[in-house]
């Protein structure tokens, strides 16, 4: 007979995480699988098969629901209540019910089961697997098959999806993608059409289109490949590929969106471990600010918050302060949702809302485990922040987001949420806004050929010679083969940043603090998002235009 461990063993969990467990359960209460997967120590994904083993039941597949439909009888039970809590009423003989369930271990519907007296046994189903017949339930009890797939239909699709030119014409928009830098692929259908776009250095190119008669079987073999339903084209979806191109190993994690006219846009985005380096001096960070940074990174304890819109680079820079702090003698735990990127010598924990381990539950379970830097990947509500200001003040180093438009403006958006304004003055230690501006490709950039009504126009002049900058260069995007015709490679950080010092605690945080805050810093040698970008155009990294784009 398997012992406990023997079972979670199999799935990556270590004698040391186990007692771990049992110490928190005892203390707690709580189910032992349950907290092993609060703790990052097991997947969700994992419980079924580890169910199968104790309960020796078997895990349905997709083969065995493939014409499954609600048994005869179904009326006579609670539905909503059952599937609510991960339960399927799956056959019914007689008196006797057999019930597919993600959560067997549900106490409310044990408890009914008790209560009723009912006889039955049990199936298992994955998470992912009883959201679709859920998704299924759905349709029928609309009592409408409009938009479903008919069996021969479904078959006849997976043909098409895995014929040779599906195929290579996927395989071919993939590796070109790969080929010109792209973090993202979208095809969406467009003027009777499929049109495919990159996002290259944040802005989405058209480069490719495919025929109206290949879309459908193209998103096919996307849903194939990241194990969606191909048959559900009414709900949005999401699934991962991993893949090898040319030796090199990637992620990539795929949204299905349902569009106008019954089509479905698809957007892979591609997660190329091997392509990064968090590197600070690759940040494109301002001397200056660099240095400020590299102060605030020395510090024991204290949260330095990262501000910005998705896609701003909040997560990079992240990773490349904690990359630089990184050492045998520090240990860090980072709370993300998801975790995208694996660092070494880090221990990375995902949130899973769905069963109510969030940033704030995480929060209080990772503090527990003695690190000496913490880093939460958003801090999105009044419990969330409150603790990380309360652990920032009992000793550790907390890194955090949240979504603002510049660095003063942190200070309003957490006092929104309900922070108490003396733990915010205490526990802030610096806010740092962030955009990505593209960079200029050194191979054929040149000299603006309007620099001096620029230089005019934006008082370039002043501003150059308040930084101490003494050869002013603006330069033009020209474009050529070595950047795809685009004239930029790559993106640098365009930075607003603010040490909350004892001037700023000291400040009233009424309606006045923003224009006070932003005119202190100012006088302390700081300056804004768009100021720091048009110094970096002034440099010749990259150009007024885009630094309009991004900051103005």
């Amino acid at each position: 007979m398997n012992t406990v461990l023997d079972v979670f063993s199999e799935y990556g969990v270590e004698a040391g995480d186990l007692e771990k467990a049992r110490s928190y359960q005892a203390r707690h209460g709580g189910r032992l699988d349950q907290i092993l997967v609060n703790m990052g120590s097991l997947t969700a994904d994992a419980l079924p098969s580890i169910y199968s083993q104790w309960f020796e039941v078997p895990v349905l597949t997709a083969s065995d629901w493939r014409d499954w439909q609600l048994p005869d009888g179904t009326e006579s039970l609670p539905l909503e209540f059952l599937t609510a809590r991960g339960w399927l009423p799956w056959e019914h003989d007689r008196d006797t019910w057999v019930f597919a369930s993600c959560t067997p271990l549900d106490l409310e519907v044990n408890a009914w089961l008790a209560e009723r007296s009912t006889p039955h046994t049990l199936k298992l189903l994955t998470p992912d697997d009883f959201e679709t017949l859920k998704a299924r339930l759905g349709l029928e009890q609309r009592g409408s098959q409009a938009d479903g797939l008919s069996l021969v239909e479904e078959d006849r699709l997976r043909e098409l999806a895995s014929e040779a030119p599906t195929v290579n014409l996927l395989n071919s928009l993939i590796a070109k993608a790969l080929r010109r830098g792209a973090s993202d692929m979208h095809i969406e259908p467009h003027g009777g059409r499929g049109r495919v776009r990159f996002r290259i250095d944040g802005v989405l190119h058209e480069v490719d289109s495919v025929s109206q008669a290949m879309l459908l079987p193209v998103v096919t073999r996307l849903k194939i490949l990241a194990a969606m339903d191909i048959a559900e084209r009414r709900r949005p979806q999401d699934g991962k590929i991993e893949i090898r191109v040319g030796g090199e190993a990637v992620d990539i994690r795929v949204s299905a969106l349902p569009v106008g006219e019954g089509g479905e846009s698809a957007v892979l985005r591609f997660l190329r471990q091997a392509a990064l380096a968090y590197d600070m001096s690759l940040l494109g960070l301002s001397p200056d600010i660099e240095a400020r940074i590299l102060e605030d990174l020395e510090v024991t304890s204290g949260v330095i918050l990262l501000t910005g819109p998705t896609g701003s680079g909040k997560t990079t820079s992240l990773y490349s302060f904690l990359s630089r702090i990184n050492s045998p003698e520090v240990k860090i735990i980072t709370l993300e949702d998801p975790v995208e990127y694996q660092l070494a010598g880090i221990n990375q924990v995902q949130v899973q809302p769905d069963i109510g381990f969030d940033f704030a539950r995480g929060l209080r379970s990772i503090v527990r485990q003695d690190p000496d830097v913490i880093m939460l990947g958003e801090i999105r509500d009044r419990e969330t922040a409150s603790v990380a200001m309360q652990s920032a003040l009992t000793g550790h180093l907390v890194f955090s987001t949240v979504h603002t438009n510049d660095a003063p403006s942190a200070f309003t958006r957490l006092l929104d949420l309900g922070v108490e304004e003396f733990l915010l003055n205490a526990a802030l230690r610096s806010i740092v806004a962030q955009r990505l501006a593209r960079r200029l490709c050194s191979s054929c950039a040149t000299v603006h050929p309007d620099a001096a009504r620029l230089m005019s126009r934006y008082e370039l002049d002043t501003l150059a010679e308040s930084f101490g900058l003494v050869e002013p260069q603006l330069k033009q995007s020209v474009g050529c083969d070595e950047c795809g015709h685009t004239g930029y490679r790559g993106r640098l950080a365009v930075v607003e940043y603010l040490r909350c010092d004892d001037t700023i605690a000291a400040m009233d945080k009424g309606e006045h603090f923003l224009a006070e805050a932003r005119k202190y810093m100012r006088a302390s040698g700081g300056r804004s998002l768009l100021e720091d970008g048009l110094l970096k155009a002034l440099s010749g990294e990259t150009t007024v235009e885009e630094v309009f784009r991004v900051a103005g």
